[in-house]
């Protein structure tokens, strides 16, 4: 599959209502409560989807941007982040682009990110490891990243994906398409072969919804010093 044609479902304008419907991360809310200058913090909502998350991070004061690979997805967010910032600064802050080129910004440029819910639409390990490095790259020495991921179990309630034949970790997806699916061992492992740490203990959490199940990593990284 084409990364184009992985893109495609998400301007479905039926799923880019579901997501703009969402509530904040409940993870993120209280990470975001307790910093002690928000204005100060410059933060990557990467994936920012319909913009649940990055209308809370523009409420909050702190120094916004957030990218989305759906063009649908894009103008949702901005229109919804005009609300709270202008619609100047709602384009130049929401962007089109791809989690694995992030070259727009420079080295050490962010320090957050929050990516819930995106790596794992990566279509090859490949493109995993280029996210995940892309990450680590614009993200400044003592910054974090607030992940969760879809984990092996992710599928129909009594039928898994299945692992892609010669792969490690990438599934069939659900929808034609390929996962990236890690466990939490092998996303500390991942995160850590780039110079990050746990800063609170990587979770799973495993839900069924109308005989689907998810299962997903939750966690919270900190990036050490070289």
């Amino acid at each position: 599959m084409s990364p184009s044609d992985a893109i495609a479902p998400w301007n479905d304008p039926e799923r880019v209502r579901c997501f703009a419907s969402r509530d904040p991360d409940h993870r993120l809310v209280p990470l975001v409560d307790a910093l002690p200058d928000p204005q100060g913090v410059r933060v990557l909502d990467l994936g920012c989807a319909g913009g649940r998350n990055t209308v809370f991070l523009a409420e909050r004061g702190l120094d916004l941007f957030a990218l989305d690979a759906a063009e649908a997805m894009v103008a949702e967010t901005r229109a919804r982040v005009a609300g709270v910032l202008g619609e100047a600064q709602a384009e130049r802050r929401v962007v089109q682009g791809l989690m694995t080129d992030l070259s727009r910004w420079a080295d050490e440029t962010f320090h957050l990110v929050v990516a819930l819910g995106v790596y794992h639409q990566a279509q090859s390990e490949a493109e995993w490891f280029e996210a995940l490095a892309e990450t680590e790259r614009v993200l400044a020495y003592g910054g974090r990243v607030l992940v969760s991921n879809f984990a092996p179990g992710t599928g129909k309630s009594n039928e898994p994906l299945e692992l892609v034949e010669g792969t490690r970790f990438l599934y069939e997806g659900m929808h034609d398409d390929h996962l990236c699916l890690r466990d939490a061992d092998g996303l500390d492992a991942d995160f850590a072969e780039l110079g990050f740490v746990p800063e609170t203990p990587t979770c799973i959490v495993e839900r069924v919804v109308e005989e689907k199940r998810r299962v997903t990593v939750n966690a919270l990284y900190e990036k050490l010093p070289a």
